[in-house]
């Protein structure tokens, strides 16, 4: 594994992007809640005081960037590691020359781009080394680290959230992508200044889509007789070809367009579902982030109508998962039209509020006996599980035992609605409460 302490040249014929990567917190755009004068990271890098740490944010708002900086003022051993190319083997290497270091006083700081990747059993070769302070851990993802990093793993991490960067803070990146002599400083570009802000708009909070974007609009200028290169809007039309600028992802436009899509498979309405769908996907919105909400969805607007939902909406999600964009638009396309024509029921949603008012507002009663375990004597002796039906050994698999608290007794929690398989739930339920109401034979 490559050990960097200190960083190549870029070649001239790099990307704009590599060119222009930032190599000092003074050059790093955004984040000022991290890195202003006085904030917390910042003193942590000055100082070379890094402990183990997750970054989370957007894609192109620095994460790798960030960790390189770090890199360049560590006195650490620096290990930069890729979840994509890096399996068990290959971390144990690496966790074997950090422990040897370890002994010889000398500190490894592992930085692993996109750590969402690796599975719970690459996760879990980290956790040893973390704990006994053989690594600093440096992790980069765009996921949630909440539902993709252990949490043994995480709990030893420090989160910071990474922001996306301001349409300010990437107008001043392409400002200065046009005058360094690294970007296009020594070429002469004719590009007006609204152009550069629309290019900043459009990148939607992403550096490196706006310098990628201002890279193919310079190329793709024409060229005069004197060399001037002019850049006009319909070169820049074909640069931009997604609307990205129509859709904040951190914004309102972003709530408006899930509650869209929400409300129109709530609706039965698969058309309108799909385009809600697809303008999220053109917006750049995290497939993710759309297959959980549409998880929730299964339970919370179609529960019991269709049982199945539930386990389809699992699955699209582990799709998504696995394939990613653009692959997975097609098993979120199929979500959300079986989630549509689905049969609807909010019984398990209201349930689930119902019981939890109840919770909050009403004294906490304690068990019943009768269904308290007695694993001890003394708890024998106090009538722990004193009276207790095993409904296995009814003729009816059936008790009229009491298992809600005696001030809750005859509550209703659960409604079955006639939608969908619901009604067969519906049936039996009150199969069984007739049956519990009746006199004993």
């Amino acid at each position: 594994m490559e050990q960097l302490s200190l960083f190549d040249d870029r070649e001239t014929s790099a990307p704009l992007a590599s060119r222009l990567r930032p190599e000092t917190l003074e050059e790093y755009a955004g984040q000022k809640h991290l890195l202003g004068k006085g904030k917390i990271l910042r003193q942590l890098i000055e100082k070379d005081q890094i402990s183990s740490m997750i970054f989370w944010g957007p894609p192109g708002v620095g994460k790798t960037t960030l960790a390189r900086i770090i890199a360049g003022r560590t006195k650490a051993s620096f290990v930069e590691f890729s979840a994509v190319t890096s399996g068990i083997k290959e971390i144990k290497e690496v966790m074997a020359q950090a422990e040897q270091n370890r002994r010889m006083g000398i500190r490894t700081l592992l930085f692993t781009d996109e750590i969402h990747r690796f599975n719970k059993a690459q996760q879990d070769a980290f956790l040893p080394y973390v704990e006994k302070g053989s690594i600093i851990l440096v992790g980069a993802t765009t996921e949630n680290p909440s539902f993709e990093i252990n949490s043994a793993l995480l709990s030893r991490c420090k989160v910071f959230v990474l922001k996306a960067l301001g349409e300010e803070d990437l107008s001043e990146l392409l400002n200065h992508a046009m005058t360094s002599p690294k970007g296009f400083g020594n070429m002469d570009v004719q590009m007006e200044k609204q152009h550069l802000r629309l290019i900043a708009r459009f990148a939607n909070g992403d550096a490196r889509t706006a310098l990628n974007t201002l890279e193919m609009a310079v190329l793709n200028g024409e060229m005069d007789a004197e060399g001037k290169i002019h850049i006009n809007e319909e070169v820049l039309a074909q640069c931009m070809n997604r609307r990205s600028l129509l859709y904040d992802k951190n914004g309102e436009e972003h709530y408006n367009l899930i509650s869209a899509l929400h409300k129109s498979m709530r609706n039965s309405d698969p058309d309108a579902a799909v385009y809600w769908l697809c303008r999220m996907l053109d917006g750049g919105e995290e497939p993710l982030y759309i297959a959980r909400r549409l998880v929730r969805f299964a339970s919370e607007d179609v529960g019991m109508a269709d049982p199945q939902a539930l386990s389809l909406a699992v699955a699209v999600y582990q799709s998504c998962h696995f394939l990613g964009m653009p692959e997975c638009d097609v098993h979120l396309t199929h979500a959300v039209v079986y989630l549509s024509m689905a049969p609807k029921s909010n019984a398990l949603y209201r349930a689930c509020e119902e019981c939890k008012k109840d919770v909050r507002e009403l004294p906490a009663e304690p068990v019943p006996l009768w269904i308290c375990n007695a694993p001890t004597g003394l708890m024998k002796d106090l009538d722990y599980g004193k009276g207790y039906v095993y409904a296995h050994d009814t003729k009816e698999k059936l008790s009229r035992m009491r298992c809600l608290p005696e001030s809750l007794e005859g509550r209703r929690y659960y409604v079955p609605t006639e939608e969908g398989q619901e009604i067969q739930v519906k049936m039996r339920l009150e199969e069984i409460l007739k049956w519990k109401n009746s006199e004993p034979s």
